[in-house]
């Protein structure tokens, strides 16, 4: 009875465990190009390393040594001699790897504000987990409306995989990840667009004028000639579904045409659904993700019948245009902006190449150092902290060098 317990509890442990929206491997090869930049910084620190002449006795051995003939000396030097040299290197190596490290996490954004609507959320939702030949980490990779901070979506998404080795870096983006970017766009209420008067495409307002000729010349003369409104407003969050065919965002939202006289209460024309799917292609430039939108499907129907459906296939092609030349650009200039990836400042992707799988997409790229380890250290370095090259004491277990 008590191991089934423990069965038990550990099943629901797991079910309850987290999902990661987004997961990064970082390969041997990474690793590889970041130890040779971490030693390059350490080389630049023991540059601006000075030491005192040396005087003393150790045992039966008495030594004064001057800085100028360290080098000259070097072969000569007892264990004795290493052991002091240690004492005086060691603490500065520690103290500089101790802030290479920690300037270099503190550039990797964790949660932090995407624009004035929607920020994300990179926390890890598990331990990284290191194997011989990379260090893998799964993030939370999820957005949310920046005036609730608390909101969360339920990720019930496939879980992304990461089978390759090939590249310095993978990272691999769920369905979650772009559904909770979609869901927070639409939570915040920024998934609608309203044209008014002369923002409507000239064709489109005489065309819809003449749809609806029947119901505007019933109106009063001072309503008929007034300006045109076109409004269009998703009604359910979009999602995406992401196959190895490509990746598509399923939209559905209301349209609405009406007549607006001014100091007056718009007179509604019509009301109609639109259901559009759109293409997206996914780019990692830098360490931003961007996204490409294209149109490729739209339908529009009434919510009223089936007649009015079929009154409704001459505005097919029009608004469908007008969506390509009004709507999407505006779209594209948004998603083209990206989100930043977890990396640390000073380092880029190049070299990408995005794959498609069913539920997930991974991208695997080579890393560039654009700026060096120093430049990034300096620049995050606190300006209250006085001689930051100061030594601190390293922890008692720390070998010497």
């Amino acid at each position: 009875m008590a191991l089934f317990g423990a069965l038990f509890l550990a099943l629901l442990a797991g079910a309850q465990a987290e999902l990661p929206g987004c997961k990064i491997r970082i390969t041997s090869k990474a690793l590889e190009l970041v130890k040779q930049e971490g030693l390059r910084f350490l080389e630049q620190e023991l540059e601006t390393i000075t030491i005192p002449d040396l005087r003393g006795r150790e045992g039966h051995f008495y030594y004064n040594i001057s800085e100028k003939v360290y080098e000259f000396l070097s072969v000569f030097i007892t264990s004795g001699m290493r052991f002091l040299l240690n004492q005086q290197i060691c603490p500065v190596l520690y103290h500089a790897g101790t802030v290479l490290l920690n300037s270099l996490l503190d550039t990797v954004p964790v949660r932090s504000a995407v624009d004035e609507l929607v920020g994300i959320d990179y926390s890890l939702v598990k331990d990284p987990v290191a194997s011989a030949s990379s260090l893998d980490m799964e993030f939370r990779g999820a957005f949310f409306p920046l005036a609730e901070g608390n909101w969360s979506l339920r990720n019930r998404a496939v879980e992304p995989q990461l089978p390759e080795e090939e590249r310095m870096v993978y990272v691999a983006f769920s369905e979650f990840f772009f559904d909770s970017a979609m869901e927070s766009y639409f939570q915040a209420g920024a998934l609608k667009l309203s044209l008014v008067g002369a923002k409507v495409p000239h064709d489109l307002d005489m065309l819809l004028r003449a749809t609806y000729f029947g119901n505007i010349v019933l109106l009063s003369p001072a309503v008929i000639d007034s300006p045109l409104k076109l409004e269009l407003r998703v009604t359910a969050p979009p999602r995406c579904t992401i196959k190895p065919s490509g990746t598509t965002i399923s939209v559905t939202a209301s349209v609405t045409i009406a007549l607006v006289p001014p100091d007056q209460p718009e007179v509604k024309l019509s009301s109609m659904t639109m259901d559009a799917r759109l293409s997206a292609k996914m780019a990692l430039q830098g360490k931003v993700l961007r996204t490409q939108l294209d149109l490729r499907r739209f339908r529009i129907y009434s919510n009223q019948s089936a007649l009015e459906s079929l009154a409704l296939i001459p505005l097919q092609a029009p608004l469908k245009t007008m969506l390509q030349i009004g709507v999407m650009p505006m779209l594209n200039e948004r998603t083209w902006r990206g989100v930043q990836i977890p990396l640390p400042e000073g380092i880029d992707f190049v070299r990408e190449v995005v794959t498609n799988h069913a539920g997930f997409l991974t991208i695997g790229a080579d890393l560039h150092f654009a700026k060096g380890l120093r430049e990034v250290i300096e620049k995050n370095r606190p300006a209250n902290t006085g001689d930051a090259r100061a030594p601190s004491a390293p922890p008692p277990s720390m070998a010497a060098v």
